[in-house]
């Protein structure tokens, strides 16, 4: 044997031997690595984003064994089509924006699945000033009303619309930053929006609270579900797991938001360190007393659907949306990746 083959040989004795002894500590050690989650929220990181950020920042995620990656959106029609496509696994989004890609999509793959109610209630709203004589549904009609064409109120006003036997409107379409500002400046008689969203917008742009009137559709014959945590089909089948721990550490720290909003806030200013503090509290706090733990949501149970009611929406964004296909209920809901009902039980106690 020549001294470079006894070279080599001592060589390949000595990786092999540190290899045994590397392998060995890891079979002592309990070693897990993360599952990765790319999640996509349906807006930018305000008040109601703590519901997710606050989780994550706790380290709740993590201790479930999941590795999440949370990104801001520009609404929910992307946040369904960017976890459609992959580039997302999971996802905030709303239910009626689910409904119409599914329906406008029937032989598109991988259609995301909502798994998981978080507003109960849309929150969709119609919005008027006081001077503008506005006291009732009834006086919107043959009104101009302004709202971004994808604007969730606008779509489904159809619904809101033949809820409270209403005529013809004028629509104005415009970017969502200047939808305040249009009705502020008298452009527009009425705008819809978000309840958290555009009454907040309204003040910021000078409007005093007590001038705002405000027609909450939940509150005026509209049960539209609102926003739930969607995944891909992709994930659901290859990693049920993930999605049940990542559902159950949401939970938990959902309940802490509720039981603490301003404290919670501090996980949104974490992410965006120019937001309005105050601002993004009043948000989160009208947002969890309208659509999250809504009397809709106490009777129904954090998290869950009734299928009739989710039926009857279907048939609803089905007509007001217009879709190619009519909305499968079954294909857009499935509570199998749910928490146990002692997880779920995180609703403040009704006022």
């Amino acid at each position: 044997m020549t001294a470079t083959s006894r070279t080599r040989r001592t060589l390949l004795s000595t990786l092999a031997t540190a290899a045994a002894l590397t392998w060995g500590a890891l079979g002592t050690t309990s070693v897990r690595a993360e599952t990765p989650i790319k999640f996509q929220l349906d807006w930018r990181f305000e008040g109601p984003a703590a519901l997710f950020l606050h989780p994550a920042a706790k380290g709740y995620f993590k201790q479930a064994g999941l590795d999440v990656a949370i990104d801001a959106g520009n609404g929910s029609g992307g946040t369904v089509t960017r976890v459609a496509s992959g580039s997302y696994d999971m996802g905030f989004a709303d239910m009626a924006a689910l409904m119409e890609f599914h329906a406008n999509n029937p032989d598109v793959p991988n259609k995301p699945v909502a798994i998981m109610m978080v507003y109960n209630n849309t929150p969709a709203a119609a919005f008027a000033l006081k001077k503008s004589g506005i006291k009732t549904p009834a006086d919107l009609v043959g009104k101009k009303l302004g709202a971004p064409v994808f604007d969730s109120g606008r779509k489904s006003w159809p619904i809101f619309a033949k809820a409270n036997k209403l005529g013809a409107v004028t629509w104005v379409s415009m970017d969502p930053p200047l939808r305040e500002t249009m009705l502020v400046r008298g452009d527009v008689d009425a705008i819809t929006g978000f309840s958290f969203t555009s009454v907040l917008n309204l003040e910021a742009r000078g409007a005093k609270a007590d001038e705002i009137v405000m027609f909450p559709y939940a509150q005026y014959g509209v049960k539209l579900y609102g926003n739930a945590i969607i995944a891909s089909p992709k994930i659901l089948k290859e990693n049920p797991e993930a999605v049940k721990a990542f559902l159950k550490a949401f939970a938990k720290g959902a309940k802490e938001v509720m039981a603490a909003p301003d404290a919670a806030i501090e996980s949104v200013k974490a992410r965006d360190g120019i937001i309005n503090v105050e601002l993004e509290k009043r948000r989160l706090k009208i947002a969890i007393e309208q659509v999250v733990a809504s009397p809709d949501a106490h009777a129904e149970g954090f998290g869950q659907v009734k299928l009739p009611r989710l039926a009857l929406m279907a048939s609803q964004v089905g007509d007001a949306f217009n879709t190619k296909t009519r909305v499968n209920p079954d294909a857009v809901w499935t509570p199998a990746f749910l928490p146990a009902a002692a997880d779920l039980n995180v609703l403040p106690a009704k006022k």
